[in-house]
């Protein structure tokens, strides 16, 4: 599907969420005050109904729909729901923010779904390496860097091309909150400037990763 923008039509963008909301949160804000131009977030899908990324969704207005795993009987009816939802809603790009389920995405979303993960992969990454989790075994490791990565989305956990990194070092007397927190700042600068070079050159950005 190819992406191209103009004045009347920007980048619509469906956020995934299923925790804090703290990615979600930090796009609405470069939208809001311009620093992230032509992206719109047209929808926003929950696995979880009592969290608050549900709470910053529904204060910023936009179109939210809760979509629980267990409120399915298998996996293909979850996603094919997810991906009907996402259809529906006309989105362009589909962003990962925090997002913990296993969603076997439909072939046509394929080099549409980015996804951001609190390390530099392909170190600390794969099934059950998310949050405080993946700051631990950075530190266990002894490592001086970790960071984050940007990378397209396949049907792996936390695999798929990789888009852009961010360093951060590792400090004497880290703890996993005070890595987080650096991570944290990363990402929040390096996602919405990924999503700005989608919008301002096309899906046939990413296509590039998916090549190469």
């Amino acid at each position: 599907m190819a992406f191209e923008y103009s004045d009347e039509r920007p980048l619509q963008l469906a956020v995934l969420i299923s925790g804090g909301g703290s990615t979600l949160a930090n796009l609405v804000e470069w939208i809001a005050d311009g620093r992230l131009k032509r992206a719109v977030i047209g929808s926003v899908i929950s696995s979880r109904a009592e969290v608050r990324g549900v709470e910053i969704a529904r204060a910023a207005r936009l179109p939210l729909h809760i979509l629980r795993p267990r409120d399915f009987p298998d996996a293909d009816a979850f996603a094919a729901t997810q991906a009907d939802l996402i259809d529906k809603a006309g989105a362009d790009l589909i962003v990962m923010a925090g997002y913990l389920c296993m969603w076997q995405f439909p072939e046509r979303f394929a080099g549409r779904v980015l996804n951001i993960h609190p390390a530099l992969l392909p170190a600390f990454g794969g099934a059950g390496m998310y949050g405080r989790r993946v700051h631990e075994a950075v530190l266990a490791a002894g490592v001086a860097e970790s960071g984050c990565t940007v990378h397209l989305a396949d049907h792996l956990y936390d695999h798929g091309p990789i888009i852009a990194r961010r360093t951060v070092a590792v400090m004497p007397g880290d703890t996993p909150e005070s890595l987080a927190a650096r991570v944290g700042e990363a990402e929040r600068e390096l996602y919405p400037e990924v999503i700005q070079r989608v919008a301002d050159e096309g899906l046939e950005w990413l296509a590039r990763f998916r090549a190469s």
